[in-house]
């Protein structure tokens, strides 16, 4: 694989009109050094994994070097956030560096998180922490091994830089790759500025270089909105499959490509509890577990509103073609939640009582505080009688298990091949927040970065045993109990 100067770096959104965007040189942080490159990432990109024993790779990165076609840039959006409408929010720290294009012909956004001040920046000073950092790579890389959809970090970077938050905090930088950074919040800024032409031009390149195969259609703006529900829908019904917590769903917190962006107060769910709220900043439970799948519908409304005086010239015509379309989203997240509540109780034939069946066993999860990862993971490798330790009242259970066994009689596969096909999709390991917490912990005060790797390499591959890492499957220690992540995590 190529070197980063051998690749081909250019940066489309900036042939975009000047509104769209404003130009910024990233400002380097003190002492700045590697601290961890993923080499999965690499990969996807196009880059040689060795890239990272190099010395001037954070010159590169940070301009601190030319690399043609790096044309660094601040993106302008605008969003929902709790629920109110802010008219300009942007990339307050954060620089799109370029696209690479890669061996396979597909292309990825290189930004630069963490690179100081931009127009956007408002009353922030465009750096990130440590801490923060830390969380977003390694949730990045956890979700990607889980499978699913999300933006990628290829490395990250500590410094000596102090940065002040509630307290002195250490500066850091990561270099986030996705296939766009477009957001719901980009249409929003041209569609409430009443800039159509504008709010044109980015739909048509959104289409030209993310969903060619809409370039032609007739309805491509309606059709560009269906395919967003689609894949936002699959998107919500996955987090849902492992307990999985934004924190924070605004609408400038959305990518159109129906992918994980912008980690910050996020947790796995420990315990079950459906009114799960993981971000601290969240006082009204707005982004709560339960509520995601209805908060993805509002973020889906207001794109479907910014897309409006595209989809039709007549505004009544207009709005029932968006409206009929966000009638589809429930159906679909419907649809692929119960294929992924099947898939964990590893049937394969529909059945009509499956999500009761499933609900039931939710509704005791509950009730008994059952860890969610440990519970549906030792339902899979051991069957009812293992997966009933989990559970106080053993009766009760007892009583699903038998309506489970029952369901499990109405299924053609042999019951080794649904074990296998339940551990393929129920993770042993999962980013727990103590986890992440000891990592940043050791990295901050000792400057000891081990933690990282391991963390990495482990969520590479949640699904398989790892016996020599089983203690990262075991449930919070009690000083977790204590853990707050917000806004600014």
């Amino acid at each position: 694989m190529p070197q980063f100067e051998q690749l081909r770096f250019d940066n489309i959104y900036a042939s975009l009109p000047p509104i769209f965007y404003s130009r910024h040189q990233p400002a380097a942080l003190k002492n700045q050094h590697l601290i961890h490159f993923n080499k999965v990432v690499a990969d996807l990109v196009g880059i040689d994994p060795s890239e990272a024993a190099r010395d001037d790779l954070v010159q590169i990165v940070t301009m601190g070097q030319s690399v043609e076609g790096f044309d660094p840039i601040a993106m302008c959006y605008a969003g929902h956030q709790f629920g109110q409408y802010v008219s300009r929010l942007g990339d307050g720290r954060a620089v799109l560096l370029g696209q690479v294009i890669n061996q396979q012909g597909v292309r990825w956004d290189l930004q630069l998180k963490g690179a100081g001040l931009t127009l956007y920046s408002r009353q922030g000073d465009g750096k990130a922490v440590l801490r923060s950092t830390i969380r977003e790579h390694l949730c990045s890389a956890a979700m990607h091994g889980l499978g699913i959809p999300t933006t990628h970090s290829l490395a990250m970077f500590g410094s000596d830089e102090e940065v002040y938050r509630e307290q002195i905090e250490t500066g850091a930088m990561l270099i986030r790759v996705a296939p766009s950074h477009i957001r719901f919040g980009s249409f929003e800024y041209f569609f409430y500025a009443q800039r159509f032409d504008d709010l044109k031009v980015l739909a048509d390149f959104t289409i030209e270089h993310y969903f060619p195969e809409l370039q032609h259609a007739p309805d491509k703006y309606i059709q560009l909105l269906n395919a967003v529900i689609g894949s936002t829908a699959m998107l919500i019904a996955q987090w849902q499959s492992v307990g999985f917590c934004h924190g924070v769903m605004n609408s400038d917190n959305m990518s159109i490509h129906g992918i994980t962006i912008d980690y910050g107060p996020f947790g796995f769910l420990d315990a079950y509890d459906p009114h799960h709220i993981c971000n601290h900043s969240d006082y009204h439970g707005r982004y709560a577990f339960d509520q995601q799948p209805r908060i993805g519908l509002f973020n889906l409304s207001c794109l479907a509103q910014a897309l409006l005086p595209l989809i039709d010239p007549v505004p009544e015509a207009a709005a029932e073609m968006a409206t009929a379309s966000l009638n589809t989203y429930e159906d679909q997240f419907d649809q692929a939640w119960l294929g992924l509540k099947r898939q964990k109780l590893g049937l394969t034939i529909p059945d009509k009582g499956d999500e009761q069946l499933f609900d039931a066993l939710l509704q005791q999860m509950q009730q008994q505080q059952v860890d969610f990862t440990r519970c549906f993971r030792s339902l899979s490798a051991q069957g009812s009688e293992g997966c009933r330790d989990h559970f106080a009242d053993r009766e009760q259970f007892d009583h699903w298990a038998v309506q489970y066994t029952d369901r499990l009689n109405i299924e053609s596969t042999d019951r080794e091949t649904t074990k296998r096909r339940m551990l393929e999709v129920n993770p042993k390991y999962i980013l727990r927040n103590y986890l992440a917490e000891k990592a940043i912990r050791l990295a901050e005060d000792e400057r000891d970065f081990t933690e990282i790797d391991r963390l990495v390499e482990l969520l590479r591959d949640p699904f398989s045993e790892q016996p020599s890492m089983d203690d990262y499957a075991a449930l919070p220690p009690d000083w977790a109990q204590t853990l707050a992540v917000s806004c600014s995590s």
